[in-house]
């Protein structure tokens, strides 16, 4: 599946009333971090079926930045049945975003 673009306008349709696991990665283009980890999360979106991955950019969504607390970025936030189960901060490594999604999958 492909990376959806996340913002004020579909976030309560496709984040918080998704039957499936939801995957969102906070960045902005301006962001050397979140460059390196765009490949990771596009890769995650075609790998991983029974999820959704979506981006959102902090520039054009500042409302969903400020009511989730994201201070920095990138910031992952692994959502299931409407809440927040699994936080990243900062770049991460592929398989440890990958085991918290398993995680979500399995309960």
């Amino acid at each position: 599946m492909s990376v959806l673009k996340i913002t004020s306008a579909n976030f309560e349709q496709e984040v918080l009333n998704s039957k499936e696991p939801v995957l969102i990665d906070f960045w902005a283009t301006w962001c050397g971090p979140c460059r390196m980890m765009s490949p990771v999360i596009d890769a995650i979106a075609e790998e991983v079926k029974g999820i959704k991955v979506g981006k959102i950019n902090v520039d054009e969504e500042q409302e969903l930045a400020v009511r989730y607390r994201v201070m920095s970025i990138p910031t992952i936030l692994i959502f299931k049945n409407g809440s927040i189960e699994q936080s990243f901060v900062g770049a991460r490594d592929k398989q440890e975003i990958l085991r918290a999604l398993k995680l979500q999958m399995a309960e």
